[in-house]
């Protein structure tokens, strides 16, 4: 008998090694540039920990021509029905569709593309039932209603919800937790956009931490969080705890970072 997939089941994901260039990345506020070495660092530590999670990981080679092409979840998503190759939301990055293409054309029989307007992924959260689709400064409405289209064609169900104002990303604010529950920023919360959902409300203050990471049976989290990983424990999430605060000078998170799926 089939095992029924949960959506945070994967045995395979795409990472890409950051670029020299990383330090450049974009960023809403005026933080410093991050250390590339300490970017590299966190990055080889994401990498060693979805190994650990018995995921197979594919890593490619930098792309020094955008700065963010790190965060590979921004121009694509996979799933196990196929994968759907997306418009990020401001011009720096249009080019890292083109750049990914043709990898998932190599590792996916189905790879669909937007029709028209803006989606970053990282406006995307994948749940067992639906796939949520934030808009945002990245991502507008006929963006996803395209999105929605090609996730109808891969038999997915997509819904149209709304990123809290001056928030970058949907899931700057929130992660999967399990098939019933959900870790968000109160402000996320109280949208009510979860109400079929359990809700695990990060402390304040630690707003970052929202975006975690569920990859089998573990929970990626940054260490900057202690409130969040204490309530997480109790709640008896596995956690692995990653250092993530140069990647965070670009604004970027946990999830970001790989495309992840079970084959």
């Amino acid at each position: 008998m089939a095992k029924t997939l949960r959506a945070y089941d994967f045995d395979s994901a795409i990472v890409r090694r950051p670029g020299v260039s990383v330090v450049k990345g974009l960023r809403a506020g005026g933080q410093d540039d991050p250390s590339y070495a300490e970017v590299t660092a966190e990055h080889d530590a994401y990498l060693a920990a979805l190994k650990d999670a018995g995921v197979g990981v594919q890593v490619l080679d930098p792309l020094e021509a955008f700065p963010d092409s790190i965060f590979v979840e921004d121009p694509a998503l996979v799933f196990h029905e196929g994968a759907i190759l997306l418009r990020p939301g401001i011009g720096s990055r249009e080019g890292e569709t083109a750049a990914i293409a043709p990898v998932l054309r190599e590792r996916f029989d189905r790879v669909l593309e937007l029709e028209g307007g803006y989606v970053d992924g990282g406006d995307v959260l994948t749940m067992s039932d639906r796939v949520m689709i934030g808009l945002s400064a990245r991502t507008d409405r006929e963006g996803a209603e395209s999105l929605i289209a090609c996730l109808a064609e891969l038999g997915r169900k997509g819904e149209v919800v709304q990123t809290p104002e001056n928030v970058l990303h949907f899931k700057s604010d929130c992660s999967l937790m399990d098939d019933a529950t959900v870790l968000s920023t109160r402000r996320l919360a109280e949208s009510g956009v979860f109400s079929s959902y359990e809700t695990l409300i990060v402390p304040e203050g630690e707003e970052g931490a929202a975006n975690a990471l569920r990859i089998n049976d573990r929970v990626f989290i940054g260490v900057g969080f202690p409130g969040t990983i204490e309530m997480l424990k109790k709640a008896g999430y596995k956690l692995v705890e990653l250092k993530t605060s140069e990647i965070a000078k670009i604004d970027a998170g946990l999830s970001c970072m790989s495309l992840r799926w079970h084959s």
